[in-house]
């Protein structure tokens, strides 16, 4: 046994119960044997007290004839019962003869008769212990009664039993120690370690402290507590692995692109951090980082689908890290955006070398499923230290230079400049602003008119938005260009809060005109792709038609095709909930999408309005005009009206007319107006057009 097994042994429950119950079972066994050995004992020490008395009698009994009987000769005098008392334990006696008459007694009286049948009496007291010896004992002719001291019996009875208890005691422990000794190392201990080691796994899993491996014997006990260790030590190790593994696996989530395998932008960070500090500041390198953004993505997502979306993403991710350097880190910053970061060399100063190698990487189309799917990326370059001497900075100003590749029409690439940044600047100045002009209602809407080129009334108008921007200039204010804010705001999401301000104040404006005696029009709204796509554009417009009273059916959304193609499916849903309100839907810019014949029918569109830039052109151009003309005859073949846009001279509604074109709005009639303008110049046209017809009425007649 190992040492502290004893003590760990003696400490545990299940240790005493087997040694109080092992002890109180010998003890009971012994002390049944007890009972029948003083028993026995008590007999022994009567039987030679009995003996005792009757070898005194036999030493001073005198043979007596039958004649000397007849005398009346006794076998015991009186010198010799003196003697025998005397001398023995013997205190008195009594002689009686066979037909049981008394015949002597000398000392204490005795109270056994021989008649009744018993041969020996012992006293409630103890002290006197009465004997019959019939003729056969004494080999005499008469029956003695000896009155023997049985009073020092009692206490050796005691004293036995006392002996006999400690005996008993000592066996006891002794049984009891040498069986603890046996079961604590072939039982107990084993159990005791494995209760120790399962503890210690419990508390401490990843780690226990296992003990008890010399007691892994053959038998069932070490057998079991083998079986036990190793399971434990099993788990211990599944615990280290799965640790391991969900570490890695967190690693990998927290630092790596699940789809490419790349870093992400954390990591990537992190990167960059480390070899601005330890290259650029520490050895003087040079560094660039190009963050490259694929162009028109979403739009190859939404049409193909998002598994071919993500091998091309992951062809791409391939073929950026097969042609950068070495010691370059490229990752996959968001869905379609990737960072190239890289050392420079003398040789290529500025990146431009690099750079290069990643283009020609992309220039091969990818091809998926069979299909051949070109790269186009736009591409914003920051060099350190030159552009920023830490990861934010630099990676804010590559991303000023992407910004403004993206606006210089795509597939581009721009480096940063002091220019880019001031530019930066200035939209975020202009977000500022517009959000001011918002809260402050610095916003007004211009209406375009819409005519019916069958009866050359008005039936509508175009709701424009116009910022008159509050300055110093002797006006007080400028006119913003609405591409120049509807461009920032639809980059930050302002453009749904406007676009909401858009519909509310169109919707009031037109329906004022109804409640002052005007007439009923519709009103036009332009919607834009984030409006439809990440607004609530069906509960927003619900709730601004509820709230104003204006008709459903007046109200008309202009969308263009590409917006509708982002996710055809979504547009759907979108464009029946928003039939359901009774809500017109127009396509605008028609002609300049890629939508097909089975999409625009999917649609349900009201009307088709041609894009501007076909109108003015369709008089010299033949292209333009062939594509005008077709427009108009597949709105028509589809049952919808057709508007056209753009309409300045008077040659261009002449030719509309010839092709049978619906409606038209455009220079050759008015420009936008504000409001009072506008129902100014509805009424007064409606007065001309009523003029002119009887005019022309009156010159029929004649």
């Amino acid at each position: 046994m190992q040492s502290g097994t004893a003590p760990r042994v003696w400490r545990s429950r299940i240790s005493w119960r087997i040694t109080l119950t092992v002890f109180a079972v010998i003890f009971l066994i012994q002390g049944v044997a007890l009972y029948y050995s003083k028993q026995n004992f008590q007999m022994a020490q009567l039987d030679q007290l009995r003996a005792v008395a009757r070898t005194a009698l036999m030493q001073h009994l005198t043979k007596v004839t039958p004649a000397l009987l007849q005398q009346g000769e006794i076998p015991l005098s009186n010198k010799s019962a003196t003697r025998i008392i005397a001398t023995s334990p013997v205190r008195g006696l009594t002689l009686y003869g066979l037909d049981g008459n008394q015949i002597i007694s000398y000392g204490e009286e005795t109270t056994l008769p021989p008649q009744h049948g018993l041969s020996t009496y012992w006293t409630a007291d103890k002290s006197r212990y009465e004997v019959l010896y019939t003729p056969s004992d004494i080999n005499s002719p008469f029956n003695i009664v000896a009155t023997i001291d049985s009073s020092n019996i009692p206490p050796a009875i005691k004293n036995y039993v006392a002996r006999s208890i400690v005996i008993f005691i000592l066996m006891t422990g002794l049984v009891t120690s040498i069986l603890m000794f046996v079961l604590g190392q072939w039982l107990l201990e084993p159990i005791l370690t494995l209760r120790k080691n399962l503890l210690s796994a419990a508390k401490n899993p990843k780690e226990p402290d296992i003990l008890g491996a010399g007691k892994e014997g053959r038998d069932e006990i070490g057998v079991t507590l083998r079986i036990a260790n190793g399971l434990i030590r099993k788990n211990a190790w599944n615990i280290k692995q799965m640790e391991r593994q969900t570490e890695e696996r967190i690693h990998r989530l927290a630092y790596y692109d699940t789809l490419t395998g790349l870093p992400n932008r954390t990591l990537f960070m992190d990167n960059l951090e480390e070899a601005l500090k330890r290259k650029v500041k520490g050895e003087d390198r040079r560094l660039s980082v190009f963050l490259i953004d694929i162009d028109h993505f979403r739009e190859l997502n939404n049409t193909m689908g998002h598994e071919i979306g993500d091998r091309f993403l992951e062809a791409v991710g391939r073929r950026l890290l097969g042609a950068a350097p070495p010691d370059a880190v490229v990752a996959r910053l968001n869905a379609d955006s990737f960072a190239v970061m890289t050392l420079l060399d003398y040789a290529d100063n500025d990146g431009s070398a690099t750079l290069e190698q990643l283009l020609n990487a992309l220039e091969t189309p990818v091809n998926i499923l069979q299909e051949e799917f070109k790269v186009r990326v736009s591409v914003g370059v920051a060099n350190a230290p030159y552009d920023g001497h830490d990861s934010r900075t630099l990676m804010k100003n590559a991303d000023i230079a992407l910004s403004r590749a993206k606006d210089d029409g795509h597939d581009t690439v721009r480096y940063y400049s002091d220019d880019l940044d001031m530019a930066v600047h200035q939209r975020f100045r202009l977000l500022g602003d517009l959000r001011e002009a918002l809260q402050n209602d610095q916003l007004q809407l211009y209406f375009h008119p819409q005519f019916d080129l069958g009866t050359d009334a008005i039936v509508g108008a175009e709701a424009l938005l116009r910022w008159q921007q509050p300055d110093n200039s002797p006006e007080g204010n400028h006119l913003v260009p609405l591409e120049e804010f509807v461009q920032v705001a639809e980059q930050t999401g302002l453009i749904i809060p406007l676009g909401e301000w858009v519909l509310r104040h169109a919707c009031e404006t037109a329906k004022s005109w109804q409640e002052h005696g005007g007439p009923v029009l519709s009103v036009a709204v332009n919607i834009t792709s984030v409006q439809f796509h990440h607004g609530d554009l069906v509960n927003a417009i619900s709730r601004i038609l509820q709230e104003t009273g204006f008709d459903a059916h007046l109200l008309e959304l202009e969308i263009t095709e590409s917006v509708f193609m982002e996710d055809i499916q979504t547009s759907i849903d979108t464009l029946g909930q928003l039939h359901e309100l009774g809500v017109r839907i127009a396509i605008d810019d028609f002609g300049t999408g890629y939508s097909s014949l089975s999409a625009l029918r999917a649609f349900h569109a009201d009307r088709l309005k041609i894009d501007p830039s076909f109108i003015r052109n369709a008089l010299i151009n033949e292209e333009d005009a062939a594509i005008v003309k077709t427009i108009i005859t597949l709105g028509h073949s589809l049952g919808v009206k057709v508007v056209a846009e753009g309409v300045e001279t008077a040659f261009h509604l002449a030719f509309l007319k010839d092709q049978g074109c619906d409606e038209a709005q455009g220079f050759q009639y008015s420009r936008p107006l504000p409001s009072d303008k506008f129902m100014q110049y509805v009424a007064t046209y409606r007065r001309e057009l009523v003029r002119n017809n009887l005019h022309v009425v009156g010159k029929d007649e004649a």
